[in-house]
């Protein structure tokens, strides 16, 4: 965990989360600014900067949120949803802390 890690603080219960779904490696929550009617995170608990920093030891886990992104969009009522994994500064990711974006629900589809 990073002590100045938003994610890491939604993991370890000191920064509230409106959460949807919890086990021993991963947490899903709602985002707090959704840019779609349906707008959820799947964060791993363990601090993993972004994508570009995953390495083979991690890929069970990033399958494990692939996976899982489908289980809970059908839980969240979405007949067909979109994902998203913003990598680096310049790929528009904000809190590096990798996390899987899951948007849907409404007339239009979600922009990327």
């Amino acid at each position: 965990m990073s002590a100045d890690c938003i994610f890491c603080k939604i993991v370890n219960g000191s920064i509230p989360s409106k959460k949807i779904y919890e086990d021993d490696d991963v947490i899903a929550f709602n985002d707090i600014n959704p840019s779609a009617k349906v707008h959820f995170l799947i964060v791993p608990k363990a601090h993993i900067d972004s994508l570009a920093s995953c390495e083979a030891q991690h890929q069970s886990l990033l399958g494990k949120m692939l996976l899982l992104a489908p289980k809970l969009a059908k839980e969240q009522s979405l007949a067909g949803f979109k994902t998203l994994i913003n990598t680096g500064r310049d790929g528009g990711q904000e809190v590096f802390h990798i996390h899987l974006h899951v948007l849907g629900g409404g007339d239009k589809p979600p922009k990327a």
